[in-house]
């Protein structure tokens, strides 16, 4: 396998696909080495998107996991959007007119806001997403966005990520963000609250099962507070 492609493992809807969802890992600010799967950032995401495939797929629901090329962001060159530009590429070559769900933490949330604008996305769910000072919104227009930040995160900042939401307001369809007590980068902590709600927020954006409570009190929330709900 050349490590120098991106790879894409592929969990298939049961019966006929209806929607796809692309999870996309993080990595770091620099950092040109390949991405092997056993590095963590990885495998951070297999798991969840397993448990989203179980949610998802007797809804019709395909998940793709995406491994980078190259591990950083790498400044000007944004190694990883490219990479996922290509995968929702072949989303779309394989299921022309299917609504796609990007899911991303960290650089994979920063990615996945930055993506948001492919014709085919319909909704993206960053989890503790990389959102540097004045990173742009555009993307997100018309699009709803599920932002979860944990209160003790050390890596990537919820005070930029409570920034972003209040500037997405303006352009997206709708934007939530939760505020996860107590829990730290990794998702480890409270990973079933994480869990809880990509899998919600993706099986809402789709129109498929019974609608999480969590979600519904969210969107029905005072516009201001709907970027800050503690969970």
């Amino acid at each position: 396998m050349d490590e120098a492609e991106p790879v894409v493992s592929v969990r298939r809807a049961r019966g006929r696909t209806r929607a796809v969802a692309l999870v996309l890992h993080g990595g770091a600010e620099v950092g040109t080495g390949s991405v092997p799967p056993w590095k963590l950032a990885y495998l951070r995401m297999v798991p969840l998107a397993r448990a989203l495939h179980r949610a998802g797929e007797p809804h019709g629901l395909e998940v793709r996991l995406l491994r980078n090329r190259r591990y950083g962001w790498n400044g000007a060159t944004e190694d990883p959007v490219p990479d996922a530009r290509w995968a929702l590429e072949r989303i779309r070559a394989e299921h022309p007119g299917l609504p796609v769900v990007l899911v991303g933490h960290s650089m994979g949330g920063r990615v996945a806001l930055r993506v948001a604008d492919d014709p085919a996305v319909t909704g993206i769910c960053a989890l503790a997403p990389w959102t540097p000072a004045g990173e742009p919104v555009d993307a997100v227009a018309g699009r709803s966005v599920l932002i979860v930040h944990g209160t003790r995160d050390r890596m990537t900042s919820a005070r930029l990520s409570h920034s972003f939401a209040e500037r997405a307001r303006a352009v997206a369809a709708r934007v939530a963000r939760f505020e996860i007590g107590g829990e730290g980068h990794a998702m480890l902590r409270r990973s079933a609250v994480w869990t809880r709600l990509v899998c919600a927020f993706t099986l809402d954006v789709i129109g498929a099962g019974e609608r999480d409570e969590t979600l519904i009190r969210a969107w029905t929330r005072p516009a201001d507070e709907r970027l800050r709900i503690p969970v």
